[in-house]
């Protein structure tokens, strides 16, 4: 019923919306992504990740167990770590066992682009088993030579990075060019037990040509990291997890007239051993937590202009398998397949030099062996237009989206540390959304407004009959929430600033719910600052700060505001090119806030490091 009035709600006012109106939020992500809203893209903690970019981005929420380079949730606009989705090229890497891996890409970053994200409309096109949002990276051009990087901080850190390219043929305008990227780190963290040692392989091969790119990527890495009560929520245990990840990896663009394609196809296994007490011997029996999985994906997407009709498609099929596991074996299921299709032609209604107006109007099919299927209706309107050298625009859109929960909620055992639900169905969602932006050379800002319907979505949950048991519920969610963006790039000053605003009222029927995890663990209020100034060309200063006052949570301890900030001070020196030396500092103010109800929070770091590029 819920659906329905939204859904009636989105096309009301779509029909009756005045010639005043918007550009896509793709659109809008493209243009304002590659600048800075985030300042630093080196940890203090340990080499960086795909991860670290995200940590301050005013677009997404990381909440991370102990450094983000270890263990990352990234949430956006009020979903959960489960509904935000990680794509390379038109493929979604897929996690089946748990959202709390879906960020592990074990690609260096800089061979990524910056991360695009992704919702409403967008997701709905892009992603897959994605909710809320999907992060989007492509693979960028990789140049010839090489950066030696290394580190050495406090908690007896030190972690080291090459990155070596050479071009292997050039002819015609093709060129070929092999790289190799490695890296590894450890430390003792900032608490007891939080010690961790990360080490990360990457190979690949790419070829480029006029309108094309072709890349092939072999990724691994092994990830040990220790944080107590990571996943409990009890400081007295000693957690750990040991991952350890391989991608194979396919993507290839190819510009087409008017238009271009994609397509990508990928292998990844994750094997996972977690530890609810490290002080305890395993023995390979229920309660170990050990498993194995395997997705295998191919996927294809695009834009086609035919006239006043611009194409959007996109497609992948995923085949998923639960390998092997110690308690994983209460489900009805340990394989699954998937199929997302996905169509949204966008029709110019008016186009000149200076002003246009677009429909998009279209649908998304999800499919899958084991559950529901669904056909989700996409709907959305712009106007931009071009004045006294800024582009304005203004965007209305309603977008369906829907996925379904991984083997550790339908899986595990009914009862225990982690409870499961093997009753658990397809998730779906429902925004409508208003955004309105502007942009200059050198100023950008954005407000968008939205209201979101989740239907059985899965919360891990807490009840007071059972304090040391996490159990899997649906959840039914209404959340209402502002976002507001500004950048500003003046001279030596580059500055992004963003603001985000939540509210949510949930419902989760019968079931016993005294604490949420996940679903209520959001931030009412939360602001981002972010700062690159460099007053010489040698010298750079670099300011990440976040803000932010947490929905209260009966499990979380201390307080649920808190300031966290990051700070590094890089030096170029012009007596020796390619030279850069870094001090950084995470956690500027020693904050011990919470990020996760019961874990503690991870103290302040400092790293001092140097580079040569040649």
């Amino acid at each position: 019923m819920k659906y329905r009035f939204l859904s009636g709600v989105a096309f009301a006012a779509l029909l009756g919306l005045p010639i005043v109106t918007a550009a896509t939020e793709d659109d809008i992500t493209e243009i304002t992504v590659e600048g800075s809203r985030v300042a630093n893209d080196k940890p203090a903690g340990t080499y960086a990740t795909p991860a670290t970019l995200l940590r301050f981005d005013p677009l997404t929420e990381l909440q991370s167990r102990g450094i983000a380079e270890g263990q990352a949730d990234v949430t956006v606009r009020g979903g959960l770590f489960e509904n935000t989705g990680f794509r390379l090229g038109a493929a979604t890497v897929f996690d089946p066992q748990t959202g709390h891996y879906v960020a592990e890409l074990p690609i260096d970053p800089a061979w990524l682009t910056a991360p695009v994200i992704k919702h409403g409309i967008d997701n709905s096109l892009s992603g897959f088993n994605a909710n809320i949002a999907t992060v989007a990276y492509d693979f960028a051009p990789i140049e010839p030579g090489g950066q030696l990087l290394a580190g050495f901080g406090s908690d007896s850190l030190d972690y080291q990075s090459l990155r070596l390219g050479t071009t292997i043929a050039s002819r015609g305008g093709v060129e070929h060019i092999a790289a190799l990227s490695a890296a590894r780190s450890s430390g003792d963290g900032t608490v007891a037990n939080g010690d961790h040692e990360f080490s990360r392989i990457n190979l690949a091969l790419q070829r480029r040509a006029a309108g094309s790119q072709t890349d092939v990527v072999l990724a691994y890495q092994d990830k040990f990291y220790g944080w107590p009560g990571a996943y409990t929520g009890f400081a007295t245990l000693a957690e750990t997890d040991d991952t350890q990840t391989a991608l194979a990896f396919f993507n290839h663009r190819q510009e087409v007239g008017r238009g271009w394609w994609r397509v990508s196809a990928y292998y990844r296994s994750l094997e996972d051993d977690y530890d609810f007490d490290r002080t305890t011997q395993e023995s390979g029996a229920p309660g170990s937590f050990e498993h194995e999985t395997r997705v295998y994906a191919v996927a294809a997407d695009g834009l086609l202009e035919r006239g006043r009709v611009s194409w959007r498609f996109a497609v992948q099929a995923t085949g998923d398998e639960l390998v092997r596991s110690t308690d994983l074996t209460e489900g009805n299921f340990d394989d699954r397949s998937y199929l997302t299709v996905s169509v949204v032609p966008e029709i110019e209604l008016m186009s000149d030099a200076r002003r246009s107006l677009v429909l998009r109007a279209g649908a998304n099919a999800d499919l899958s062996s084991r559950d529901a299927n669904a056909l989700l209706p996409q709907l959305g309107l712009r106007y931009a237009r071009t004045r006294n050298g800024a582009e304005e625009a203004i965007s209305i859109e309603y977008a369906g989206s829907s996925q379904v929960p991984g083997y550790t909620a339908l899986n595990s055992r009914p009862a225990g540390l982690f409870g499961g639900n093997p009753l658990l169905g397809r998730e779906r969602a429902e925004q409508l959304a208003l955004t309105v932006s502007r942009e200059t050379a050198a100023t950008r800002g954005s407000i968008a407004v939205f209201y979101r319907e989740d239907s059985n979505l899965t919360d891990w949950t807490f009840a007071q009959g059972a304090p040391f048991a996490r159990q899997a519920n649906a959840v039914d969610l209404d959340v209402t929430g502002i976002e507001l963006m500004g950048g500003l790039t003046r001279g030596a000053l580059n500055l992004y600033a963003g603001y985000t605003w939540l509210d949510k009222s949930s419902d989760y029927g019968t079931a016993t719910v005294d604490a949420s995890y996940y679903a209520l663990n959001y931030a009412r209020h939360r602001a981002t600052v972010s700062l690159i100034y460099t007053p010489i060309d040698t010298l750079e200063l670099r300011l990440d700060n976040e803000y932010r006052v947490q929905e209260d949570n009966p499990l979380r301890q201390g307080d649920d505001n808190t300031y966290w900030g990051s700070v590094a001070l890089r030096w170029l020196p012009s007596q020796v090119d390619g030279l850069l030396v870094q001090l950084t500092v995470d956690n500027l103010s020693d904050s011990d806030y919470q990020q996760f109800p019961g874990t503690p929070a991870v103290g302040r770091q400092t790293t001092l490091s140097a580079g040569y590029s040649w």
